[in-house]
């Protein structure tokens, strides 16, 4: 007989940004919904979110950010994540993220993009239908 596992969500906050109440509430709603959630604080690198994926065995990556530095830091958490090869975890952005931008993100590898005002509800949704539960 299997057990069942939750969903494992990194949330991480990387680059200089120093906002974080808008992945603590996406992380909070992650967590009522019955999702694990570790989340990494303020100011990580690209390689501290990859290694700590890694070493949490997460299924999703969700990262923040509201300072512009976006097109560079996630596609190198992707490039990260290539190099480490892990190629089953689903990557999220999320912030201010201007639409013009979303494109060259997605086609990075970032699967998808949350911007202000989205229902935590729908993140949800988003997540649980593309990850689902996975057996141990």
């Amino acid at each position: 007989m299997s057990k069942t596992k939750k969903i494992r969500v990194l949330a991480a906050k990387p680059g200089l940004d120093g906002h974080d109440r808008g992945i603590k509430v996406i992380a909070s709603a992650l967590m009522d919904s019955g999702m694990e959630v570790i989340y990494t604080g303020l100011r990580q690198t690209p390689a501290q979110i990859v290694e700590a994926a890694i070493q949490e065995d997460v299924d999703v990556i969700a990262l923040s950010i509201l300072s512009g530095a976006h097109d560079y830091l996630f596609p190198k958490i992707m490039e990260l994540l290539r190099e480490k090869g892990v190629n089953d975890v689903l990557v999220l952005g999320g912030g201010i993220i201007p639409d013009e931008d979303i494109p060259a993100l997605k086609e990075c590898g970032i699967a998808e993009v949350f911007g202000p005002g989205t229902s935590t509800r729908d993140i949800i949704t988003y997540i649980s239908s593309r990850v689902g539960v996975k057996d141990r």
